[in-house]
């Protein structure tokens, strides 16, 4: 009777075959992420404006909706690092009136965000501003010496302004914030071949 009696217990049984795979795949996982965000940092350690040239600000400015920010298909996680430079180099170059642009957009909104810095700003170029109206009108050029000693008061004067009215903290997000929009624009961004102009046919 003892023997025919049931055991009261729970028994687990464990399959290695589950956490295989699953390990694997954790593994696998963490090896990718890894990998992107080792691309993504390498981005830092070189100079994206290497190949930048004044020519690049002079030309016309790439459509925003068609040759900017295009569609999802035009952007892609860069396969390399040095895939990924490589699309640094050349959206730059490419891109470079439109990243200008959101410099001075993003300048524009911190300037908003912090009305002293604004305030601080248009009294550096008020300042400057009457000081060459005043040059010109006393003829401050036929005293070298003079005016040396004026331009250097102004300047620190301007650096008070500035770094009384946090214009520099303003300048600084607007760095930080738009270097980081164009590295992360320029690594997504896919390298589509430049059109060329089309010539009319000779007669």
């Amino acid at each position: 009777a003892a023997a025919a009696a049931p055991t009261t217990g729970t028994s687990t049984i464990s399959d290695p075959t589950i956490t295989i795979p699953i390990s694997s795949f954790l593994f696998r996982y963490l090896v990718s992420f890894f990998s992107h965000l080792w691309t993504l940092l390498s981005l830092l350690t070189f100079n994206p404006f290497a190949k930048l040239t004044t020519n690049d600000f002079s030309g016309e400015t790439p459509s925003w909706t068609k040759g900017f920010f295009a569609d999802f298909l035009s952007y892609s996680f860069p396969a390399s690092a040095s895939q990924a430079r490589l699309r640094v180099q050349e959206n730059v170059k490419r891109y470079a009136r439109n990243y200008a642009s959101l410099f001075i957009l993003f300048f524009a909104c911190s300037l908003y965000q912090l009305p002293l810095a604004l305030v601080g700003l248009i009294s550096s170029l008020a300042l400057w501003d009457s000081f060459r109206f005043f040059s010109d009108k006393w003829g401050l050029n036929r005293f070298p010496v003079t005016e040396m000693i004026l331009v250097r008061f102004a300047q620190c004067v301007t650096a008070i302004i500035l770094l009384w009215l946090n214009v520099q903290m303003a300048l600084c997000c607007t760095l930080g914030v738009s270097y980081i929009v164009m590295l992360l624009h320029a690594a997504f961004r896919k390298l589509t071949p430049v059109k060329q102009p089309s010539h009319g046919r000779r007669k």
